[in-house]
């Protein structure tokens, strides 16, 4: 997606298809994990995700807004569309 291409709402599909509906996440408590989750959706949509956000969110967004994949990933975030988890820690003790 280039950086002046407005990305289209989930529900913008063909009509022969059904809209895709998103489970909602886990709300995101903490800034760094929001921030973290935030970038690797951003990344998503750069590489061609289709963008999670309706389009009625869509259009309350000002345009400015939506011309970046970060924006709008932040936004999905903000909405708990993105599922996310965090992974197994080990616990490492030091005997020494």
């Amino acid at each position: 997606m280039s950086e002046t291409e407005i990305p289209q709402a989930a529900d913008a599909t063909p009509a022969d298809e059904a809209p895709i509906v998103h489970p909602k996440a886990v709300p995101i408590e903490g800034r760094f994990l929001y921030v973290d989750v935030s970038a690797l959706r951003a990344k998503q949509l750069r590489r061609g995700a289709r963008v999670r956000l309706d389009a009625a969110t869509l259009d309350m967004l000002p345009a400015s807004k939506l011309i970046k994949p970060e924006r709008v990933a932040m936004e999905e975030v903000k909405q708990n569309l993105v599922q996310w988890n965090l992974p197994d820690f080990k616990v490492v003790v030091d005997l020494r």
